[in-house]
């Protein structure tokens, strides 16, 4: 093979895998994303079921003091029934007291609802925190992992880059630039095998002349129909 056909190659190979370890990073920090976002999510409805608890107790606060004001008039109607002296002051009384029983009986009934809110939403905050806790240490280990495959990527980067600084060093500057060329539009296709006849970058056949000198691979040959890098892929024939 043309050694500055087995450059590009190689070449080639180098820039993919250093393409590919945007990706694997992403990926990696994705499953970091979330879990934490788990975690952030459980916490925010912890933070929600604090807040409608306070706000339930000050409700029923309220409704208690209500009811204590209640009961204090309550007891003032009793006393000015003894001496009221007219029907007519009777009956504004009695309607006057019906009412504050009304609002007492509400208020107690107001009461019950709220403390029931507050116990359900204590039981489902005990509930959440356990979830929570779980996200917590799940989160914590994703963390460790990811801090063993960063480092992994990034000795595997430290080596590939190496390695491509290594090559160019060795290249034609003149082929190095036919490359980079080629690269600003063709990105990880620059250099592509020929299957079938046929470009691994445009999928288009090419011609039998072409396709006899990719064969020979004596030459840099690039396809006729999109320009990019051709060489011979060996076709490994799988018996049935």
């Amino acid at each position: 093979m043309n050694k500055y056909l087995e450059q590009l190659i190689e070449l080639s190979t180098l820039d993919k895998d250093i393409d590919d370890f945007g990706p694997r990073i992403a990926k990696v920090e994705k499953m970091l994303k979330i879990s934490l976002d788990k975690e952030k999510e459980f916490k925010s409805q912890v933070d929600t079921l604090h807040a409608d608890i306070m706000d339930a107790k000050l409700k029923k606060g309220k409704n208690e003091v209500h009811l204590a004001e209640l009961s204090s008039k309550l007891k003032d109607l009793t006393k000015k029934s003894a001496l009221v002296k007219t029907a007519k002051e009777v009956k504004a009384l009695q309607l006057e007291e019906e009412i504050s029983k009304e609002q007492c009986d509400f208020a107690n009934e107001e009461i019950v609802r709220l403390d029931k809110i507050i116990d359900m939403k204590q039981h489902n905050i005990i509930a959440l925190q356990e979830k929570l806790a779980e996200a917590v240490s799940e989160a914590e280990e994703i963390k460790k992992s990811i801090e063993e495959q960063m480092q992994h990527i990034e000795l595997e980067r430290k080596n590939v880059y190496q390695n491509k600084d290594e090559l160019v060093s060795l290249m034609s500057q003149k082929i190095l630039t036919f490359y980079q060329k080629i690269r600003k539009w063709a990105e990880n296709t620059t250099v592509v095998p020929v299957r079938k006849q046929a470009c691994y970058g445009c999928f288009m056949r090419i011609n039998d002349k072409t396709y006899a000198s990719v064969l020979k691979q004596d030459d840099i040959i690039t396809c006729p129909h999109c320009g990019r890098i051709l060489y011979k892929e060996i076709e490994v024939l799988i018996e049935a």
